[in-house]
């Protein structure tokens, strides 16, 4: 399947790029979440006649993660949690936990830009935490888990 990749998409490619991808992605991802059009005739004198309106687009998108990224720089967010003796948690600190942590403290973050590639935290200490907020800025915060009491 061929499609017109209407905003960059990480590992595939950025506006306005022709790219064949498996049918089930282009149809269940790409397609339905406004990140592709099919590749027709129509579309692409469409994406032509429209291209500098989606450039656009995506400038005023890299500059509000830019943003959002600066006011993130050196943030630190202290955690409370049930802890047992040894500072291993009780339950975990997830994305959602990290993400309403962040928002509290002023930046209006989405729990799908927190990366946590070896899962939840699961013990009390300071952690440096991935956020992704652009295809092309990401940038870390420290979480500090705190026993409670």
């Amino acid at each position: 399947m061929e499609v017109i990749l209407l905003e960059k998409v990480e590992n595939l490619g950025s506006l306005g790029d022709r790219v064949r991808v498996r049918p089930g992605y282009g149809r269940n991802f790409l397609i339905p979440y406004g990140k592709a059009k099919l590749a027709t005739p129509e579309n692409i004198k469409d994406l032509e006649a429209r291209a500098a309106e989606l450039a656009r687009a995506a400038a005023e998108a890299l500059q509000a993660a830019q943003r959002r990224a600066e006011q993130l720089t050196g943030l630190r967010v202290t955690l409370a949690a049930k802890a047992g003796e040894e500072g291993k948690l009780f339950g975990s600190i997830g994305t959602a936990d990290i993400a309403d942590a962040i928002t509290r403290a002023g930046v209006e973050i989405q729990r799908s830009e927190v990366r946590l590639p070896e899962g939840p935290l699961r013990s009390c200490g300071e952690f440096d935490v991935a956020l992704h907020l652009h295809t092309d800025v990401n940038t870390l915060v420290r979480v500090i888990i705190a026993p409670e009491g």
